[in-house]
């Protein structure tokens, strides 16, 4: 499996972890350790790009609902963009389309966050699957595992 890397960057809407390689048993404890170092921010956005990210196994989407843990107990909001089309039938297959809102990039998931946020009352935040799209570059702030 190929190693994976997690880069973060900021956003107006909150922080974006950019997911690159293989997500699996092996690899999964890296992303929960870059979640551990993130600085959440009540009513900002959490957003996994996976985008890069090759492939994701049962740790996989472990590590996706403690990063959306993670987010709710910060009271912050959480997003998946870029999610490949075998990730996102597993996300189908297990349920997770009607826990985790999906866009095409990070971009636009700060955008429907922004759109959303005028109307949200304070609380747990999440969503369902839903597109947009737009791109947006990063800068690398953590290592391979």
């Amino acid at each position: 499996m190929s190693a994976l890397t997690v880069t973060t960057r900021e956003t107006a809407a909150g922080l974006v972890l950019e997911v690159a390689g293989g997500l699996d048993y092996d690899t999964a404890p890296h992303l929960r350790g870059a979640l551990q170092h993130i600085a959440l921010s009540p009513g900002h956005l959490l957003v996994l790009d996976l985008a890069d990210c090759a492939f994701c196994d049962s740790s996989g989407v472990s590590a996706f609902l403690a990063a959306r843990n993670r987010a709710l107990a910060c009271d912050a909001g959480i997003a998946l963009a870029g999610v490949p089309t075998a990730i996102a039938r597993t996300l189908r297959t297990v349920g997770l389309d009607q826990v985790f809102s999906c866009h095409h990039d990070a971009h636009a998931a700060a955008a429907a966050w922004a759109s959303q946020s005028k109307d949200r009352e304070p609380g747990p935040v999440g969503g369902t699957l839903g597109t947009s799209d737009t791109p947006a570059p990063g800068k690398q702030v953590s290592g391979s595992h």
